[in-house]
């Protein structure tokens, strides 16, 4: 019940008090009709044509019947839905809330990025996240892209892609590699190599990551295209994600200090 007392409330219980129980959805205010129009037809994929009269004051009832029918991932892709829906909800404020609540309720997921992700340690979560902003904030769009995609295969309820994330994560790190090393077609490793002295990268870490690339590189590898989809479990995706994600951290920062991004 508290999520869907958190959902609800977040989405209809912060219209503007002279919106929230007016008569009809034609007097719904302009910033949220699009976004609640969203809502009935991209989520739960009803007829716009079929919008009530008086939805606005209905539609807590209406998710309170879907809610207790769904899945439990579904009430996850509800959650999700609302945090990347453009809209008037403040995304990030909102994500916050629910992590509380989440934690609050013992989930075993929490909003990683705009993912709820199966995972709950905060420095685990702070570091994927903190990955993507900086991805962003140095205009760095592959390798968010690839966190991105990493984390969604990870956090699919029904079907996880384990093997694929960790293709994911593995890739942002090599992406990333290049950009820096300015050779498009260096493996990780060679790009590694190159900018080994440019930045003062650790001979360790660039062992480190060197073997990590050839475990996913290698026949029997992560790359391999007749790899056995039993070997890649949830605890491996989730360490290439954590770990790629504090390396592409650690790169960043030290290329910017080295002038390189």
């Amino acid at each position: 019940m508290p999520i869907l007392e958190m959902a609800c409330g977040i989405l209809f219980g912060h219209l503007p008090s002279g919106q929230i129980r007016c008569r009809s959805y034609d007097f719904v205010d302009d910033d949220w009709k699009p976004f609640l129009t969203n809502v009935w037809h991209l989520f739960f994929k009803w007829r716009v044509d079929e919008i009530p009269w008086n939805f606005s004051d209905k539609v807590q009832d209406v998710v309170k019947e879907w809610f207790f029918k769904a899945q439990w991932y579904e009430v996850y892709d509800f959650l999700e839905f609302l945090a990347n829906e453009k809209g008037p909800i403040a995304a990030q404020a909102y994500k916050t809330l629910c992590n509380k609540v989440l934690e609050k309720e013992l989930s075993g997921y929490r909003f990683v990025g705009n993912e709820i992700a199966p995972i709950t340690n905060k420095a685990e979560i702070a570091e994927v996240d903190q990955a993507l902003e900086m991805a962003e904030e140095h205009s760095l769009i592959g390798v968010k892209k690839h966190i991105e995609s990493a984390l969604e295969k990870l956090s699919d309820k029904k079907n996880p892609d384990y093997r694929n994330s960790i293709k994911e994560s593995i890739s942002a790190v090599e992406s990333l590699s290049v950009i820096i090393a300015k050779d498009s077609k260096a493996t990780l490793g060679q790009a590694l190599k190159k900018i080994r002295d440019t930045i003062g990268l650790h001979p360790a870490l660039e062992r480190g990551f060197g073997a990590i690339y050839g475990y996913t590189s290698d026949e029997g590898g992560i790359r391999h295209a007749m790899i056995d989809e039993t070997t890649c479990d949830f605890e491996d995706a989730k360490y290439m994600l954590v770990s790629c994600s504090a390396f592409v951290n650690y790169l960043i920062m030290k290329a910017s200090k080295a002038g390189l991004t």
